[in-house]
């Protein structure tokens, strides 16, 4: 098999809405977002009308969510884009001596782009396992394995997993409050990356580490949420708390785990339906979405259909319709009351493509995911 195509056909996951799904390819496509070098810039900003530097997270997330369009037939174009962005981060951007993805790409030579966050690496290993999974292409999973084992080196501390080191000495950053810069329960998402590389390779260390992470997040989640005073800002951590909830996608099974997370699901649905009035993020709401189909799925969350219906109904409310290609068919990062936040964002509209696809294939009884499966 030929590593530009890929295993499994166009369409496998089922029937969608076309046009939403097409707009959002074409988005990814015709906008801009993705550079001709394959990189993905953070977002775009409609009001400055400028795109922010490339991020090799985003590139990550961007390249499994071009991948997944593919995957439901949006647009043929999108499994050429996700390899370009796959091969952008394991050619251009990977640095086999330093073992670790920096921050921002294109940035200015600076701080920023002098870092490595453990968070990061997790999203983009698990974006080129899926590259790897979909094409069998050996150069994505042997990047993957290594970035991989540089985190189990150079993150971990005791218990704990440093959130950020600098590069190339790799010393960590004294940990701060806002929850990006201090480690915390949202880390387990990037450490699925340590449990599909044990999936991949065989090798058991990998789900050792995932462990040492699920061990550390399990006692700590309960208090990520009442950390933060501030009702707008607790917003933002819903979405951080979200990650924690995906992490636990591959234990969902053990008691300990559906313990912790049909609580951490009810936590979010009160704190949006709350919080969400005044400030409501897109992403937070694909998110919880996604996790309260996975957990009806699993049969460990009580499943409201009408309630559900009205969620993915609202996530469909924030794609942009405009004539101007920078931001028609993406989606709004969020709204302010009743003004729309004026960004665009890849991450935010890979979590609402994915949310309204586990939506139409649960209505359509087609609806079995793996923990993998989530981008």
């Amino acid at each position: 098999m030929s590593s530009h195509e890929p295993k499994h056909s166009a369409g496998r996951d089922g029937a969608t809405n076309v046009s939403l799904m097409d707009g959002v390819a074409r988005w990814f496509l015709k906008s801009g977002i993705q550079h001709e070098n394959g990189g993905v810039a953070r977002y775009y900003r409609a009001d400055v009308k400028r795109n922010r530097s490339i991020s090799t997270e985003i590139t990550g997330y961007s390249a499994a969510g071009m991948l997944y369009l593919y995957k439901l037939n949006a647009h043929p174009g999108c499994l050429d884009a996700a390899l370009s962005a796959g091969r952008f981060l394991t050619r251009t951007v990977w640095d086999p001596e330093i073992g670790l993805f920096p921050f921002e790409w294109d940035a200015p030579a600076g701080a920023d782009k002098q870092l490595a966050y453990f968070f990061d690496c997790g999203i983009i290993v698990r974006g080129l396992l899926s590259l790897w999974r979909a094409t069998d292409d050996a150069e994505f999973l042997q990047v993957a394995e290594a970035c991989g084992r540089s985190m189990m080196t150079a993150f971990r501390a005791g218990s704990a997993i440093h959130p950020v080191l600098t590069l190339p000495a790799k010393e960590p950053l004294p940990w701060e409050d806002r929850w990006s810069r201090g480690p915390g329960c949202y880390q387990l998402k990037a450490a699925m990356a340590w449990h599909e590389l044990s999936q991949a390779t065989g090798d058991a260390e990998f789900q050792k580490a995932y462990e040492q992470v699920l061990k550390q997040a399990l006692p700590n989640n309960a208090t990520f949420l009442t950390e933060e005073p501030d009702s707008e800002r607790v917003m933002d951590r819903l979405h951080a708390y979200c990650y924690f909830l995906e992490g636990l996608m591959p234990c969902i099974s053990e008691p300990a785990c559906q313990e912790a997370f049909v609580r951490g699901v009810r936590a979010v649905e009160r704190l949006v339906n709350e919080i969400g009035p005044r400030f409501e993020r897109s992403d937070v709401q694909a998110q919880l979405l996604r996790v309260q189909l996975f957990g009806a799925r699993a049969g460990v969350v009580p499943f409201k259909y009408d309630l559900a219906r009205e969620r993915a109904d609202r996530i469909a409310r924030f794609q942009v319709h405009s004539g101007e290609p920078s931001i028609q068919g993406g989606f709004a990062f969020g709204r302010l009351g009743e003004e729309v936040i004026p960004h665009i964002n890849p991450v935010s509209t890979t979590f609402c493509v994915q949310a309204l696809g586990w939506w139409s294939q649960f209505e359509n009884g087609q609806f079995k995911p793996e923990p993998a499966d989530l981008i």
